[in-house]
């Protein structure tokens, strides 16, 4: 049977793939595994949100009632991003939170993603236990044991107050077009931009329960940079659905993606010494362009597997205090436990701010190596990592790119497939070996 949590959270169809009666077991489930079952003293405590797509009203009806007949207390949150969600688990004390969103994905998905005590992401190992405790039998609480559910009254208050406070430099001065997707940070993202000083137009700030993610957001920039240019704003940010991504537009439309996002806080953050250990963790699918430039700058970059749950493991692991991917999950760990588009936003219009630099120019920090990404299908992925015609031509084409390009072959985690990305000096060339090796894939594992 297959792993019902994903890489991140309980995630499918609402009402098909994710029911009402699976996120009442998840959250019971959740209940006795994340608050060591039956205990002494006051009941446990836990936060729920939810981004505005129309299943998470019936989801969060479930889920709070799952939690409430476990005997947890519930303060429902409303719509806020995730990243708040995470902060509110930590801020109220909280023993674990839980957010209903399916994040960039469209509007008829949704999903279930847990926080632990302190709002950090859960391990597999507490995942699979959960998971192991769905369809037992389980004693719901009774008179004064069940849980009381209320509604917070200053949960967005006390995320954006947070949030704005992290910032070492005010955005006065600053025209920003803020694109919320039509998602949860539809109010607390523009309402965050204006106290830290920005002048602030939003696009994508009419969530109606279906149109989260359409034609908008940080799957779809060419709505913001259309925006951008129209406006003569000085950069655009654009969040996904649950705000725990960021990319951004410059003033002349050209996109800067999570990998020049980190590279200018990495510099931000270790000229004011605060990169700890002069380190940047990054996944294995960051352009190459961010490891030279980090080289040259003198800050050390770690390698993860693709998900910014590894990202988040190893910056725990070795105190590391910055993070993330291309796609524009991005972890400040001084100021959050997860992810944080709106946090991010703000963190990379106050280097502007700060230097007095465009976006173009604060991006020209890292030149961006022309990537390819060729996905092989139907193959047998599981002897990928020891064919010896793969690793004859992966060495092959390392020796011909040199320290100029690269090279990654990698098993798709959700489909029957090899994913091929080769970076080169030059798009044509990148092309040309990635489809090389594609064809050495297909042939050895086909």
């Amino acid at each position: 049977m297959a792993r019902l949590f994903g890489t991140d959270g309980v995630r499918g169809v609402a009402g098909r793939d994710l029911t009402a009666s699976l996120a009442l077991d998840l959250a019971t489930a959740a209940a006795q595994v994340l608050t060591d079952g039956e205990r002494e003293g006051p009941r446990p405590l836990a936060v729920v949100g939810r981004d505005p797509r129309a299943s998470g009203e019936f989801l969060e009806a479930a889920v709070v009632a799952g939690l409430a007949s476990a005997g947890v207390d519930v303060v429902r949150l409303g719509v806020l991003p995730t990243p708040a969600v995470a902060h509110l688990t930590d801020e109220l004390g909280a023993d674990f939170g839980v957010m209903l969103s399916a994040s960039h994905n469209p509007a008829p998905d949704n999903g279930i993603k847990f926080f632990a005590r302190g709002g950090h992401k859960l391990p597999d190992a507490v995942e699979d236990a959960i998971e192991a405790r769905l369809g037992q039998p389980v004693t719901s609480a009774v008179g004064a044991d069940v849980g009381r559910v209320t509604d917070a009254a200053d949960g967005a208050e006390r995320y954006i107050r947070h949030v704005v406070a992290s910032l070492p430099h005010g955005l006065e001065g600053l025209k920003v077009v803020l694109d919320c997707a039509n998602g949860a940070s539809h109010q607390v993202g523009p309402e965050a931009l204006r106290r830290a000083g920005a002048e602030v137009i939003t696009i994508g700030d009419q969530p109606n329960g279906l149109n989260i993610n359409e034609g908008c957001g940080s799957t779809h920039l060419d709505t913001l940079r259309a925006a951008v240019l129209e406006h003569g704003a000085d950069a655009g940010i654009a969040h996904d659905g649950d705000a725990d991504r960021c990319l951004a537009v410059a003033a002349d439309g050209s996109v800067v993606d999570g990998d020049q996002i980190l590279a200018i806080l990495a510099l931000e953050l270790q000229e004011a010494g605060r990169l700890a250990g002069d380190t940047l963790v990054v996944t294995v699918m960051s352009n190459l362009g961010l490891k030279l430039a980090m080289r040259t700058a003198g800050v050390n970059v770690v390698e993860t597997p693709v998900g910014d749950r590894y990202v988040l493991e190893a910056m725990r692991a070795g105190g590391h205090s910055l993070g993330g991917e291309q796609s524009g999950h991005v972890v400040l760990l001084d100021h959050a436990s997860t992810g944080d588009g709106l946090l991010t936003g703000l963190h990379l219009l106050g280097a502007m701010s700060r230097r007095g630099l465009s976006l173009a120019e604060l991006a020209k920090v890292m030149t961006r190596l022309p990537q390819v990404l060729v996905n092989v299908r139907g193959v047998d992925k599981s002897r990928a990592a020891t064919s010896p015609e793969i690793a004859a031509a992966v060495a092959e084409a390392e020796t011909e790119l040199g320290d100029q390009g690269r090279v990654l072959i990698r098993p798709s985690g959700t489909e029957p497939m090899i994913r091929v990305m080769v970076e080169a000096a030059a798009q044509p060339h990148a092309q040309e070996v990635a489809d090389r090796l594609a064809g050495v894939v297909r042939s050895a594992l086909g």
